[in-house]
C-alpha cells in the first residue's frame, strides 16, 4: 500500500497545538480593510482555535502524516 499524503492545503492553513486543538488565522485582513469596522480588524488579529465540529474534519487530513 502506498503512503497516504497529508492534504497540502490544510498543512498551510492549520496548525495542531500540543493539546490537540486546531489553530487557524482569521480571514478578512488582507485587503479592503478600510471598509471594515475597527473592532472586526482588531478581533481578527492573531490566531484562533477552531470549533470542535470543524476540527474533527481538519484533523482527519493530518492523521495521514502530522505536518
Amino acid at each position: 500500500m502506498p503512503k497516504l499524503k497529508t492534504k497540502s492545503s490544510a498543512k498551510k492553513r492549520f496548525k495542531i497545538t500540543g493539546t490537540g486543538k486546531v489553530r487557524f488565522a482569521s480571514a478578512g485582513l488582507s485587503h479592503n480593510t478600510s471598509k471594515r469596522p475597527q473592532k472586526m480588524k482588531r478581533q481578527n488579529r492573531g490566531t484562533q482555535i477552531l470549533a470542535n465540529c470543524n476540527a474533527k474534519v481538519v484533523k482527519r487530513y493530518f492523521l495521514r502524516g502530522h505536518a
